[in-house]
């Protein structure tokens, strides 16, 4: 071959390099991994980069999973003490085994992380520990834990890092005292005293969990509502029965203004709504005052991309692409809510444009859901929203004392909303709190993602006795008010 044609194919061969992978995903959270073997299923070439010796990322090992965990068990403990006698069960010596508790909790997350790597080597996609960072658009740098690294290509990156909790700076976090949710899933005694700061979805189930085994938990909130992003009937409602039947004690519009530690006791202080201050003191002070994006370390600054001032959230296009072209972000990185089911939807999404497909997900009809008891669950647009549009709407509401087999379980606390377009009868919006709630929650999404009417879902027969027939009758309220049991 003459030596021109040997130096042209020297130099393709310089400039062109063959990607490893289809996608690298960086992070194994339930956008990252569902992503990935959505990314394998297609018959993409796949590998993901997980910093943390488990998958799963915050939601399996230290969020989603293990709060539930613990909720379920503290539910367990607070109906035998509180309503097994009503039902004809007698129990002597009822007490809580914390170590036990925590040991559940920490199996159950086992099981789970387990399970993802199951389906990675089922789907065979390839995975590496360390922290990925982006060395350019199509190379990912792995450094590990013993300083070591190795570089991978890929033609795709998805970056799907989550975020950590948010701090306070003028509040230590100390992780003994002064702590987040992280630290709240293993404390290995009940606390007599504890003080929550926030008063949203995590620190309202976590201080669930230790307010069903007897501690005394204070919620200081900076709002004058709880749940505040929901429907404010909603944070009305469960703000009455979680003071009623656990003894949780709110202080609503209070601002921290620090927080210090002095042997085994936290003083929190706060500003209430004329400016006076208040101190309280307890046991264990938990920061929930939100999550941040985690993109630290990502080498985002090699690429070209710049994270958003509030946030630190990664702004992306309709294709949840970021501005340099095959590099993708989804989950708690990018803007919305930071829901484990938002980031998975997310993930199938990208895999699929990748993949040459036209996915779609309608934001407006991802569900938020508060795992309390009862529980609280809502979505759509509410009441708030609409009129804010100036949306012309009707609503109608079913109490679940009026329920049957809320009766029946001893679970009447809260109700079921139904909101629908005043002229076309479209449900715009469905709020509930009471009994499986996160569960039931579903029928009205399916509904509205087809676009339904209130009065289809007054016409569907619902099974007798269940929670859902609830769904029913406050649609049936929100059409002509002809609700059957009320």
């Amino acid at each position: 071959m003459p030596y021109f044609y040997w130096g042209l194919l020297t130099l393709l061969n310089k400039n062109f390099i063959i990607m490893q992978y289809d996608v690298i995903i960086i992070g194994s959270g339930p956008g990252g991994y569902v992503s990935a073997i959505r990314c394998a299923q297609l018959g993409l070439k796949t590998a993901v980069i997980e910093k943390y010796k488990t998958f799963g990322g915050t939601c399996l090992n230290v969020g989603c999973i293990p709060s539930k965990a613990l909720l379920d068990s503290s539910e367990h403990y607070h109906n035998a003490a509180h309503t097994f006698t009503t039902h004809g069960i007698g129990l002597k010596d009822l007490s809580v085994d914390m170590p036990q508790m925590i040991a559940r909790k920490d199996d159950v997350v086992a099981q789970n992380t387990a399970g993802i790597t199951y389906l990675f080597k089922k789907n065979k996609i390839d995975s590496f520990e360390g922290l990925g960072s982006f060395v350019d658009k199509n190379t990912i740098k792995i450094t590990k834990t013993d300083g070591t690294s190795e570089n991978i290509t890929g033609k795709n990156i998805v970056i799907a890092s989550g975020s950590k909790p948010t701090a306070l700076p003028f509040l230590p976090i100390d992780k003994k005292r002064i702590i987040t949710s992280t630290e709240a899933l293993n404390i290995k005694e009940v606390p007599k005293t504890m003080i929550v700061i926030g008063g949203g979805v995590i620190g309202l189930e976590l201080g669930s969990v230790y307010a069903r085994l007897g501690t005394k938990v204070s919620v200081v909130e900076y709002l004058p509502s709880i749940i505040a992003t929901m429907d404010a009937g909603l944070g009305k409602e469960l703000q009455r029965v979680l003071k009623k039947s656990l003894g949780m004690e709110f202080f609503m519009g209070h601002k921290v203004t620090g927080a210090t530690t002095k042997g085994k006791k936290v003083t929190v202080s706060a500003l209430n709504a004329k400016g006076e201050e208040v101190n309280l003191e307890a046991d264990y002070c938990i920061v929930a005052v939100g999550r941040t994006a985690y993109t630290a370390g990502l080498g985002l600054e090699n690429i070209g991309i710049k994270t958003e001032e509030r946030g630190n959230k990664i702004p992306v296009n309709a294709h949840l692409e970021t501005a340099v072209p095959g590099v993708y972000a989804i989950g708690d990185v990018i803007t919305g809510a930071m829901l484990a089911h938002k980031a998975e939807d997310e993930g199938v999404f990208v895999a699929e444009t990748i993949a040459g497909q036209k996915p779609h997900i309608n934001y407006n009809l991802i569900p938020g859901v508060v795992y309390t008891w009862p529980e609280v669950a809502s979505v759509g647009y509410t009441e708030e929203q609409l009129k804010e549009k100036g949306v012309k709407y009707k609503a109608g509401s079913f109490p679940f004392k009026a329920s049957g087999r809320a009766k029946a379980s001893m679970d009447t606390d809260g109700f079921v909303k139904v909101l629908a377009d005043e002229a076309t009868d479209e449900i715009l919006g469905v709020h509930m709190i009471g009994p499986r709630a996160a569960d039931m929650i579903a029928e009205a999404v399916v509904a509205m993602e087809f676009r339904a009417s209130a009065e289809d879902i007054a016409r569907i027969c619902h099974a007798h006795p269940t929670y859902t027939e609830a769904i029913k009758e406050a649609a049936m309220a929100a059409t002509a008010n002809r609700a059957i049991h009320i």
